[in-house]
């Protein structure tokens, strides 16, 4: 007997779990639970994100402007050179052989100048004498003077010959590091339509500089002298410093996109950034130190009806202020008919939700200042202070998380504010 006495309890403390949790289980899910996340103190800055590449501040291509084969070559990549400093020698035997034949032609245009002279003295005492006429003196003047003529271009030519014969000695213009290297010794260098890039030569490697693309909807918020920060994929989580030094007014447009080339430079004194890298880049725009921090999801929460409701029994508005709780729902205050300078303020500030000490729900008009993408300043908000509950979502049931707490806010990734 007490065998079925003990079955039959049992029978019924199951049913009776199973209506509980049908009846309170169902009506706990329809139970709306605050998402929570607490007020922080911390720093804050509103930045401009750009890319680029790193190039040296200073950088000469070395040419020349004579054609031949190269005959040797004294330098490689990454060397060190002085300015003056012998790079490269073209085979000179033609150019040599050039000058020979235009001394040549100095020579002779001398030796004919000095006949055209003496022909033209001599005559010169016969028109004094009137024994010859104007027309028969004027040919030797002419031949003197072609003489002349010939003589001048003679000599230019020789000065052509002895500066090509120069250009074959190829020398570093700067001080600096070669970057880059475009011959071999035995190779033919043409330099009759354009000038041939035989070495690249940086300046100064320990100072660079970016080129960074910034969009024209950003670009009024850049200035010279701005600070800025950036990273290389050869270096992750290293970020290094510079500042913009110039920003150039000639615009790219690339897929119906215009964008604005803006200079930055930094210090390489670590020789960790080449030539090349790119760089991704945050303009510092505005910054903020020890400022109160709300996630920018709590100035996008829109509360229920239960929580305007809520917050209106606790406030005890008047019968005439209903329509102005209503229009917290939407983020913003409904002026009365005199349109009350107050409400006027209250609809140009966020609102922010919250929980009291007492777990009331309450709601701030703040002021809001700059915002790194996931969290914004708040300027101005004298009932809030760090660790204020602020609620910036809605789940239904326990979920997962049965105290409805959470200490992030549900927004997508993201980095947080800087302490």
């Amino acid at each position: 007997m007490s065998r079925r006495l003990l079955i039959a309890s049992i029978i019924v403390i199951i049913s009776g779990t199973a209506f509980g949790y049908l009846i309170f289980g169902k009506a706990d899910k329809s139970t709306e639970r605050y998402k929570t996340s607490e007020l922080t103190t911390g720093d804050i800055e509103s930045t401009i994100s750009s890319s680029g590449t790193l190039s040296p501040i200073t950088t000469v291509e070395v040419g020349t402007q004579v054609s031949g084969t190269i005959a040797e070559v004294f330098v490689d990549f990454n060397y060190k050179v002085k300015k003056g400093q012998l790079l490269a020698v073209l085979d000179t035997v033609l150019l040599r052989v050039s000058i020979l034949d235009a001394r040549a032609g100095v020579d002779r245009a001398d030796a004919q100048m000095e006949q055209a002279q003496a022909e033209f003295d001599r005559n010169q005492t016969l028109f004094d004498q009137k024994l010859i006429s104007d027309s028969e003196f004027l040919p030797y003047r002419v031949a003197l003077k072609t003489q002349k003529a010939n003589l001048t271009s003679a000599e230019a030519a020789l000065l052509r010959a002895k500066r090509n014969l120069d250009y074959a000695y190829i020398s570093s213009p700067i001080n600096g590091t070669v970057i880059e290297k475009n011959i071999e010794a035995g190779q033919t260098v043409a330099a009759s339509l354009s000038t041939p890039t035989l070495f690249k030569i940086a300046e100064d490697l320990s100072k660079m500089e970016i080129l960074a693309a910034v969009d024209e909807s950003d670009i009024g918020k850049v200035k010279a002298g701005q600070a800025a920060r950036f990273e290389v994929q050869a270096y992750p989580g290293k970020t290094f410093n510079g500042s913009v030094t110039q920003l150039r007014l000639q615009p790219q447009t690339i897929s119906n996109v215009v964008t604005y080339t803006v200079i930055v430079s930094a210090d390489n004194e670590e020789n960790l950034l080449l030539p090349g890298m790119t760089a991704t880049i945050d303009f510092i725009v505005d910054e903020r130190k020890d400022v109160l921090l709300v996630p920018n999801a709590a100035l996008r929460f829109q509360p229920s009806d239960k929580i305007v409701a809520e917050f209106s029994k606790g406030n005890r508005p008047q019968p005439d202020s209903a329509a102005r709780f209503a229009g917290y729902r939407d983020g913003q205050a409904t002026s009365d008919s005199e349109g009350s300078s107050r409400e006027k303020r209250q609809a140009a500030m966020s609102k922010i939700w919250y929980l009291n000490d007492a777990g009331r729900i309450m709601m701030e008009p703040v002021k809001t200042g700059i915002s790194d993408g996931n969290y914004t300043e708040i300027a101005a908000g004298p009932h809030l202070i760090e660790g204020a509950r602020i609620i910036y979502g809605l789940e239904q049931g326990n979920g997962n998380n049965s105290s409805g707490r959470t200490t992030s806010p549900a927004f997508g990734g993201g980095r947080g504010p800087r302490f």
